[in-house]
């Protein structure tokens, strides 16, 4: 065990806690991050984390875009865009239940993108620059 995040060779994360974390990042201004805590050898656990008002620590944060493959994700879905869409719809015809029920098929639509788009290495932030790593997906 060291405070050396040098060490670290392995990242494990769920991909429920990723994907938390990039939504709650996307919905409001909470600071929701990866958090991986000392002390670190080859393998660790990064674990689901908001950073408001965090006592300096050895811990690394890992921003949650950062875990998920660029260009992989489209942009999180606003009700006002799914209500646009839904009107634009001559199909279906507008009602308060249906566009309820279609942001939230947007919405998880978007989860699974995030989920599907975990990457499997990630840069470390350390006291000399960065460290690669391999990111290990639980669940």
């Amino acid at each position: 065990m060291s405070t050396d995040a040098r060490v670290v060779r392995s990242v494990a994360v769920t991909t429920a806690d990723v994907v938390a974390a990039y939504e709650a990042r996307e919905r409001s201004s909470r600071p929701a991050v990866l958090r991986v805590t000392p002390p670190f050898s080859g393998r660790m656990r990064a674990r689901l984390h908001v950073a408001d008002g965090d006592v300096e620590t050895d811990a690394i944060h890992i921003d949650p875009a950062t875990l998920v493959a660029e260009g992989e994700v489209p942009a999180y879905p606003s009700p006002d865009d799914t209500e646009d869409e839904l009107r634009a719809d001559p199909d279906a015809p507008f009602s308060v239940e249906r566009h309820r029920e279609r942001h939230v098929e947007a919405v998880e639509a978007w989860r699974e993108a995030v989920a599907e788009g975990v990457v499997d290495r990630v840069e470390l932030p350390t006291d000399e620059g960065t460290h690669a790593v391999e990111v290990k997906r639980l669940g």
